[in-house]
């Protein structure tokens, strides 16, 4: 039967209408809205749309049905009876499904996490991968062994296949790193693991999430090693402040992420499942069950999964394959991340302390801090009534640390007495600058010079380390503005006015390891860090083992 053009106008607008309660990719027609035709039958009529379409009482994919042809003049539609118009009045979901989306509700945990997964494991023909020590065979007897220790489903397919030789061809480099920082991060992500009964392997899902990097960031704002976005993180306990992001930090992180990997195998018990959720959020992965006709395998559902999820999981099978299998692949951890879990400690700080401070009072390496210490976002370490906040160090800084710790303070304090207080001329917050790096230039001598701090100046800029490069352009609110007398700037450029050297008799000392600027100076009575620089000409608090350094008795 053929409808003029106003009735199929009228059918389309009605077949436009969303079902708002569901997918909205899904659309559904009243059975009072079905025409009648001249025998006084209700027509059948089939919604086509981008995913699925009804058809009775059933959902069936697109690839199922017979499309209709529709023209600018009319529409096939086929006969539907009054047993199937009650069908449609009388729908009815899985009543275990709609349990799953109630927990999650109660949850409130609609995370949007970071897929950091999106490689399109299609991309590469299979048949264009050789690996020659991995033939099909030999892999799927790996993936069966491994497939017989673990929970999850391990399964090979074409898809895996690809996946794992195109890492094995492509990414050597990247798996030694990775494999480098694996030796410091797993022991602790398994300690928190096995606490809440959660498969070890799960492990390998920070290196599909984040590439082990603790202050990795998102497009859309998911951070740290487990990728939490900011309402998640909060809603598992992790906190973010001006100073403190514990998202980045990794033990309070991986106990986040391990109750959360809980509450999602609670709600599907399946781990597969638990962990397409964790990456598209469980409304996602119940539409999909839903969609398959109630399917609860992974590989039977990965169609109707979102394409970023339907990658993720597999990518987490490659990663557990190539870590599971390294030796027989030649892939070595990379030696340039030599540090173990065993070998750090925490001391739980008594006052606020910068990275800098802890770096001229000890010796150790700021970057080193920054890597052990990822939650601090200004490298301040905050003191707060209330609240505790630890220093992570190497062991044979913890030691220095403890034994020093009234001095490193008394060090602390002095130098807060000596920072220059804000005088009633001042530019306001608001009056900004733009400052170019110059030779010789470093963060302290520009935060004296303006009155501000190094943390501030690294956080207006977005600065993760104290480097920089000369000609670099600085964005700076300075408290003061520095004082030019252009007398002296003309007599400068004739002759640079350079400090002389004390007169009398010096000794040599040469630097050793574990030695700081303010170790040095507190073997000497009355020499401070700030003669040793000025003597040695350095401007840097870093010093490296064996320079020698003039150090002035009188």
């Amino acid at each position: 039967m053929r409808f003029p053009k106003n009735i199929l106008i009228l059918l389309l607008s009605i077949t436009s209408i969303a079902w708002s309660q569901s997918d909205p990719s899904i659309k559904i027609i009243e059975a009072k809205d079905i025409p009648i035709d001249s025998t006084g039958q209700h027509t059948k009529i089939t919604t086509i749309n981008s995913n699925t379409i009804i058809q009775n009482d059933s959902i069936i994919n697109e690839s199922q049905i017979i499309k209709e042809t529709i023209t600018n003049e009319s529409v096939e539609i086929q006969q539907i009876n009054s047993e199937t118009i009650q069908t449609f009045q009388t729908l009815k979901d899985n009543p275990e499904l709609v349990a799953i989306d109630a927990k999650w509700m109660e949850f409130i945990k609609q995370s949007d996490l970071y897929d950091a997964s999106s490689y399109n494991i299609n991309e590469i023909p299979l048949e264009n991968i050789i690996i020659e020590d991995l033939p099909t065979d030999l892999l799927k007897e790996r993936l069966a062994l491994i497939d017989a220790k673990t929970p999850f489903h391990v399964t090979y397919n074409p898809d895996l296949e690809r996946l794992i030789k195109t890492y094995l061809k492509t990414r050597p480099k990247a798996l030694s790193n990775l494999m480098g920082k694996a030796k410091y991060y797993f022991p602790l992500f398994e300690e928190k693991l096995d606490k809440y009964d959660i498969p070890l392997e799960v492990k390998y899902l920070a290196i599909v999430e984040s590439a082990l990097r603790p202050k990795a960031r998102s497009r859309v704002g998911a951070t740290g090693l487990w990728q939490f976005m900011y309402a998640t993180g909060k809603q598992y306990g992790l906190n973010v402040s001006s100073y403190v992001d514990e998202r980045q930090d990794p033990i309070l992180a991986t106990e986040a992420a391990c109750k959360f990997l809980a509450d999602l195998y609670t709600m599907f018990n399946d781990w597969d499942l638990a962990l397409a959720a964790y990456n598209s959020g469980p409304g996602n992965v119940n539409k999909a069950i839903r969609r398959s006709g109630g399917n609860k395998n992974y590989w039977n559902l990965r169609a109707y999964l979102p394409r970023e999820t339907a990658s993720y999981v597999p990518i987490f099978y490659a990663t557990l394959y190539l870590f599971e299998y390294a030796n027989e692949h030649n892939l070595q951890a990379s030696p340039k991340f030599n540090l173990h879990h065993f070998e750090v400690d925490s001391i739980q700080v008594s006052k606020q302390l910068t990275f800098e401070q802890i770096q001229v009072t000890t010796g150790i390496d700021e970057s080193l801090l920054e890597y052990l210490n990822p939650s601090y976002k200004l490298n301040v370490i905050p003191h707060i009534k209330g609240k505790s906040h630890s220093l992570v160090l190497p062991r044979e800084y913890v030691g220095l640390f403890v034994q020093n710790e009234t001095q490193i303070y008394a060090y602390v304090a002095a130098e807060e007495a000596k920072r220059e207080k804000p005088l009633p001329q001042y530019v306001e917050l608001n009056d900004r600058i733009r400052y170019r790096v110059r030779s010789g230039d470093y963060l302290g001598r520009i935060a004296q010079k303006y009155g501000v701090s190094v943390s501030k100046i690294k956080q207006w800029n977005r600065l993760r380390s104290n480097d920089l490069r000369i000609g670099q352009r600085l964005t700076i609110y300075p408290r003061r503005l520095p004082v030019v007398n252009t007398q002296k700037v003309k007599k400068q450029s004739v002759v640079k006015n350079k400090k002389p050297l004390p007169k009398g008799k010096y000794i040599t000392y040469t630097v050793k390891q574990g030695d700081s600027l303010w170790s040095i100076s507190q073997k000497y009575p009355n020499i401070s860090v700030a003669q040793i620089k000025e003597w040695n000409n350095i401007w840097s608090n870093k010093l490296k083992i064996g320079t020698r350094l003039k150090i002035f008795k009188s």
